[in-house]
């Protein structure tokens, strides 16, 4: 039984006046807002069931739009300089909470711990709702052909993870670069008795938008997942049933200089370990010669 005479419970991670943290509302509330101050730069419709790659640079914008009705898009995000620095799900739950919206930040990857894109602009605002769920989910990843054979005994190759994985192979990465993802327009939550997983249909309309602010170059690859509006369950009792799958459009964006006055890409994290080595490692005083062999084993 929890003790009654503890205190509440408080966020663990909490951000100070000026943190990185916190996306300054000064700064990102009219990148997200003034759309007279933007260009169109890149546009396409990633097909249904389908995966799609594109590069992003540092101060622009990309945009996610249900275009034909609700359909949930699973997102990875990599450095396009080094893609050994991606996106990290989990430390941005415990930054901002297992569901995202404007304001809040990706952040990467170790050693590099920054932020990757800030979210300006999220038209469903959805909040939490009765069931205790959000929408734009964290606590979950893509759907994949492992899970799916693994629960269904069929193979099926148009999961997320499969759909990432072709729209990365031109980028040269292969199936070990894709990563927990973002599930864009996405309700999820835990149920109450024992945190298990679950989904409710989405509540995207015709015309809603998600949009990210490249806080440095980036990597970003979306698939339309084959789940659709998740409407129907996706496995166990009342699964089976036709999905109904809608494209996502991807707009990219340059944005007026006027709106990154002031505005740098953020550095890397500063930490380099004690005596300015990672983790405080260090090598041999004097370097041994190559021919001081050490013997192993008997003989």
């Amino acid at each position: 039984m929890p003790n009654a005479s503890q205190p509440s419970p408080q966020a663990s991670y909490v951000a100070r006046e000026g943190s990185p943290l916190a996306a300054d509302p000064a700064r990102y509330v009219p990148i997200g807002s003034d759309h007279d101050a933007r260009t169109r730069v890149h546009e396409e419709v990633i097909p249904v069931r389908s995966g799609r790659a594109f590069a992003v640079p540092a101060g622009h914008v990309v945009r996610f739009s249900t275009v034909d009705g609700p359909q949930v898009l699973d997102v990875n995000v990599w450095s396009l300089a080094d893609p050994r620095e991606r996106f990290w799900a989990a430390r941005t739950r415990q930054f901002h909470g297992a569901h995202v919206t404007a304001g809040d930040r990706l952040w990467s990857t170790l050693p590099f711990l920054r932020p990757l894109a800030t979210i300006v602009a999220d038209t469903l605002d959805y909040g939490i709702d009765a069931d205790g769920a959000g929408c734009h989910d964290l606590l979950g990843t893509r759907c994949d052909p492992y899970v799916n054979q693994l629960l269904s005994h069929t193979a099926y190759d148009l999961h997320c993870h499969s759909n990432l994985v072709r729209a990365i192979a031109p980028w040269g990465l292969t199936e070990f670069d894709v990563h927990d993802v973002i599930n864009v327009f996405q309700v999820t939550g835990l149920m109450p008795d024992d945190e298990r997983y679950f989904m409710k249909t989405c509540p995207a309309r015709v015309g809603d938008h998600f949009e990210l602010f490249a806080e440095i170059d980036l990597l970003v690859a979306a698939s339309t997942c084959p789940g659709g509006d998740l409407a129907l369950p996706v496995w166990g009792p009342g699964s089976g049933g036709e999905p109904n799958c809608n494209p996502v459009g991807v707009t990219v964006f340059r944005l007026d200089p006027r709106l990154l006055e002031g505005w740098s890409q953020p550095p890397r994290a500063a930490y380099r370990g004690a005596g300015a080595l990672r983790h405080g490692l260090r090598g041999p005083a004097a370097r041994p010669p190559l021919n001081e062999a050490v013997p192993v084993g008997g003989a």
